[in-house]
């Protein structure tokens, strides 16, 4: 959840503009969010309200029909978009207000993947009555398509036991990394056939990691491969 949490949104709202604006002056105006924005969250809110930075990925107008605006927009975790709605009518020199709002990606999930309780309770009895488990295998994920979205380590067999009782990875242990890694990042520990082994916070940045050969690389933070899946390697 942890990782999750963090992953990027995308929503689809509707906006309703208080006054007559001309379209092509809505269309630029959407240009104005894209990149790093400031912004105060609404009185009523789940966090502290203060300005604090966010970043708009992208803003797609789907639809204008008089004053209101439906638009699908990719953010940052923690974007308010009903923010979003109000300023966007202050650059227009106006008043504006969300209508409606639906989420539809939050990190690697999206709306073609919503399930009812209905739906797995079916895939359940599928599977139970029939032995077909196709249907199970489209609800539940591996925990490996959870942290698709974050940045991915690859470690060497030797390494791997090691890290299942909580190690630290070191340099000697990574076989291959992703070349976007930085200080502080959440970061996925795999094992060479692609098995989620830990997360962990990164201590140094790509360009440390291809400047030392030695040295913590990720601090571990969560385990969760079971120790003893891959031999303990001793020294001899």
């Amino acid at each position: 959840m942890e990782a999750l949490l963090k992953g990027g949104k995308e929503y689809i709202c509707l906006m309703h503009i208080h006054s007559e604006i001309n379209e092509e002056e809505i269309r630029k105006s959407s240009e104005k969010f894209i990149g790093k924005i400031m912004q105060l969250p609404p009185v009523k809110s789940a966090v502290k309200r203060q300005l604090r930075e966010r970043e708009i990925y992208y803003i797609e107008i789907l639809e204008i029909k008089k004053q209101d605006v439906l638009f699908r927009i990719g953010c940052q975790a923690g974007t308010y978009i009903r923010t979003i709605c109000v300023n966007w009518g202050k650059i227009l020199g106006t008043n504006a207000h969300m209508q409606e709002l639906v989420r539809s990606k939050a990190s690697c999930f999206n709306d073609s993947e919503w399930y009812s309780l209905h739906d797995l309770m079916d895939a359940f009895y599928l599977y139970k009555e029939e032995n077909d488990d196709s249907e199970l295998r489209k609800i539940i994920k591996p925990s490996e398509f959870a942290v698709s979205h974050l940045p991915k380590v690859w470690v060497i067999d030797s390494a791997v036991d090691t890290l299942c009782h909580g190690a630290n990875l070191s340099i000697p242990g990574i076989a291959k990394f992703e070349d976007c890694i930085e200080k502080n990042d959440l970061v996925a520990v795999f094992s060479l056939k692609n098995e989620l082994i830990s997360l962990g916070t990164a201590v140094m940045s790509k360009e440390d990691i291809k400047n030392n050969n030695n040295g913590i690389v990720i601090k571990s933070k969560k385990v969760f491969m079971d120790a003893e899946v891959y031999p303990h390697y001793k020294k001899s």
